[in-house]
């Protein structure tokens, strides 16, 4: 009797333990990131931030809010794609690329921003 218990209670136990074990086995390790590269995509997630609160506050259209996002989102998915083609660095010649793409992106949404903000008269 006590074995066909201890039997039971084994195999109860790896039924419950066999899908988390699985899980384990076949998660892909997830890829380190560049400190620099990690970097861009943190300041390409505030930029999304900036520009939804940019809607919020009436300083930015949600059609121009939407076309600098895509623009955010594509830049995004370009310097992961490249990593990953690159086996997850990118040269310093790739960094300088993303980097004056971002700044260009940034330098458009900031000439939007400023295009509708009222005048101030002295």
């Amino acid at each position: 009797m006590r074995l066909k218990l201890a039997l039971s209670a084994a195999v109860a136990s790896l039924l419950f333990a066999a899908p988390v074990l699985a899980e384990e086995a076949t998660s892909a390790p997830k890829e380190a990131h560049g400190r620099k590269e990690g970097k861009m995509l943190r300041k390409l997630e505030r930029m999304e931030r900036r520009l939804n609160r940019a809607v919020e506050h009436g300083r930015l259209t949600q059609a121009q809010a939407d076309t600098f996002l895509a623009e955010a989102r594509q830049l995004r998915a370009d310097v992961q794609a490249q990593r990953q083609a690159s086996g997850g660095q990118l040269t310093e010649e790739q960094r300088q690329q993303f980097k004056e793409r971002k700044q260009a992106l940034r330098e458009k949404v900031h000439a939007a921003v400023k295009a509708t903000q009222p005048q101030q008269t002295p």
